[in-house]
């Protein structure tokens, strides 16, 4: 699914753009412990749901080559945090959902979680 469409699905709103939106995304996880990220983060093209509203989420999306971080629940991170993933290329977006119906709605649009 491209980037742009899973914005559409998670009614999201982009808070820091790529210059490719058109990626396709195959996978997603979500999760707020970011070790459990990194146990399961494995292929490119990765989205990253998440609640927490900190820069280690954005290091752990560098170092996982995560494309994509939504926080959920409307979580906005701050100006430093949206500096950061310009400064990586992550794309950074943010949906009113809870991460529970956010990955739902993914996955019933055709992203898979690991393993699938």
């Amino acid at each position: 699914m491209k980037l742009i469409d899973c914005a559409e699905v998670l009614q999201a709103e982009v808070l820091v753009p790529v210059a490719d939106m058109e990626i396709d995304i195959k996978v997603a996880c979500g999760a707020d412990l970011m070790s459990d990220v990194m146990a399961f983060a494995c292929s490119s093209n990765e989205m990253m749901l998440t609640g927490l509203v900190n820069p280690q989420t954005i290091r752990t999306a560098e170092m996982m080559d995560v494309k994509v971080v939504v926080f959920v629940r409307g979580k906005v991170p701050g100006d430093q945090m949206l500096d950061l993933a310009r400064d990586k290329n992550i794309c950074v977006m943010s949906t009113p959902l809870p991460m529970f119906t956010a990955c739902g709605l993914l996955h019933d649009a055709g992203i898979k979680g690991k393993g699938e």
